[in-house]
């Protein structure tokens, strides 16, 4: 509930103070007094778009402060807990804008973003104004009303997010089928060469010791022929090294006095000598076993070739075809498997049956909501001197469901007996068209969780006995929570619980707006002038007969 509003340089409010209690309270005065400015004020703090010009000419910045009390909103408390701005039973709702257009927004003392300050506002107050007449002949304003009404909102909520989830599922198996023939194309491709280097089978290191046996294969001849002169020459027979290794052996022996040096030296050829033994055994036992085999050769060189030849097909080095086997086995794992097409298509297909089923459910409750609020609003304008009129919510299947659901939501109404209902823009005139978005509002306003309600100007083209019946509407819906209403019938303020008071006055250099809250005989005074002008002894004995009925 709206506890105070603070109002200091905006437009023409130096500086207003305001307290509201419970029940419906009227806001009245002249003709371009400004009895809207208060509620413009008001909507700045609830998150509306501000500018430059609502600053008071001369001042720095505009300043609004709305206090709330949300000790009885639980909704509104889980949301500020959720923000970590809980600060008990009160909320402040804060709003400047300075002369440069700037503006800042803020919940109990923090800054928050207008989307922020937008969210919570929704959820304590709810701003009837004739300027929803006009949004009264749109259709996506009677689903809304609808679902507010049924009370299918979450429902509403279900179903957008299950028409979204199957939509983007969707579009993601279009693109896969659009560019399926293409895409298994190249797995065909990617499958053919990846078989190609499964039939080469390369080893690891492979490579390397074909490369080494091919040049020692290739080398045989020569490599046979040095090995018979290096074994003639290590112990071929006179002369070679072997005798002559001997033989130096011999001289140092037959030395006549052996030195130290000598006794070194013969070591080390006798030293030397055992390694050229064991290097011409060695070499003989290599002669043995070596074989020259053109056969083996010929093998060597042909798996060569084949693996030569794949990396020249496919531009690599022949070391390098093992990462490139991986990188083509990685690329058709991503691609998939070709009936992955197929488990899309089928997984879309379960996304539109929950689709479908939450929005049965969303039809299901909007049909049975319709009737009520059409037989509730028909009743309200029986009181609103429309007793012909007759509103029907119509629901029309569509060809193509959307995130709303199955089905077109269309407030119709015929106003003659006999006249079939049609589109409210083409039958309802300007003064029925007021009525019957009253009538609306009234009942939606019944069922609605906000626990502030605020009616501008809705009485708009209405008068008589039908302002009495909107005066009594309104106090009705003041007992269950809190109302504000914008009014220029004395019908209304004088069924209201409280009644302020909106004058606009002059110092000669500028203009200001203030506004008070009036009592008794100033009550009075104020609903004698509505009821005509200048009050007069009559006009006054009816307004403190109409205040005597409220």
């Amino acid at each position: 509930m709206l506890l105070h509003l603070s109002i200091s340089q905006f437009t023409l409010v130096d500086q207003l103070e305001l307290e509201f209690g419970p029940g419906t309270s009227t806001l009245t005065g002249e003709t371009g007094a400004g009895k809207s400015i208060t509620l413009d004020a008001l909507g700045l703090a609830l998150g509306d778009r501000g500018n430059a010009e609502l600053v008071r000419a001369g001042a720095t910045r505009a300043d609004i402060h709305a206090t709330f009390d949300v000790s009885a909103h639980q909704e509104a408390r889980d949301w500020l807990e959720e923000q970590e701005m809980d600060a008990g039973r009160e909320v402040i709702l804060r709003r400047t804008i300075s002369a440069d257009g700037r503006s800042r927004a803020y919940i109990n003392g923090q800054p928050v973003t207008l989307l922020q300050l937008r969210t919570l506002g929704e959820q304590l107050i709810d701003i009837h104004s004739q300027h929803e007449h006009q949004s009264l002949l749109k259709k996506e304003t009677h689903r809304r009303l609808l679902d507010e009404y049924a009370h299918a909102e979450a429902l509403g909520a279900e179903v957008r997010i299950h028409f979204k989830t199957w939509q983007d599922q969707y579009r993601r198996y279009r693109k896969l089928a659009d560019s399926a023939e293409e895409t298994q194309a190249r797995r065909h491709l990617l499958e053919y060469q990846l078989e190609e280097l499964d039939q080469l089978a390369l080893r690891p290191g492979e490579l390397e010791e074909l490369e080494s046996e091919q040049r020692q294969l290739a080398n045989a001849g020569d490599i046979l022929s040095g090995s018979y002169q290096l074994a003639a020459l290590l112990n071929g027979g006179e002369g070679d090294i072997a005798e002559q290794m001997h033989r130096a052996l011999q001289l140092v022996s037959a030395m006549p006095e052996q030195s130290p040096a000598l006794v070194e030296v013969a070591q080390m050829l006798d030293s030397a000598r055992i390694q050229i033994d064991e290097a011409a055994g060695t070499l003989s036992r290599h002669i043995d076993r070596f074989e020259m085999d053109p056969e083996r050769l010929a093998e060597v060189e042909e798996r060569l070739s084949a693996i030569y030849s794949i990396a020249r097909k496919h531009r690599v080095q022949p070391d390098q075809l093992p990462e490139l086997q991986q990188q083509w086995q990685q690329e058709v794992d991503e691609i998939g498997a070709p009936d992955a097409l197929d488990k899309l298509a089928a997984e879309c297909e379960r996304l539109e049956q929950q689709f479908r089923k939450s929005a049965a459910k969303l039809t299901k409750q909007r049909t049975a909501a319709a009737r009520k609020l059409a037989d509730a609003v028909n009743a309200q304008l029986a009181d609103l001197a429309m007793p012909h009129a007759r509103v029907e919510l119509a629901l029309t299947a569509l060809e193509k469901p959307t995130a709303t659901g199955l089905e077109e939501v269309e407030i119709l109404i015929s106003t003659n007996p006999g006249q079939p209902p049609r589109a409210l823009g083409k039958i309802a005139s300007g003064g029925e068209l007021s009525r019957v978005s009253l009538a609306i509002q009234v009942v939606t306003a019944q069922t609605s969780r906000t626990p502030t309600l605020v009616f501008d100007e809705v009485d708009v083209g209405i008068g008589g006995a039908t302002g009495d019946v909107v005066g009594r509407l309104l106090r009705q819906l003041g007992e269950r929570g809190q109302v504000i209403c914008v009014t220029h019938l004395a019908q209304v303020a004088a069924r209201a619980h409280r009644q302020y008071l909106v004058e606009k006055h002059s110092d000669g250099e500028a203009a200001f707006v203030a506004l008070r809250e009036l009592k008794d005989a100033e009550r009075s005074t104020e609903v004698a002038r509505m009821l005509g002008g200048e009050p007069t002894p009559q006009s006054l004995a009816h307004a403190e007969e109409m205040l005597s009925r409220a």
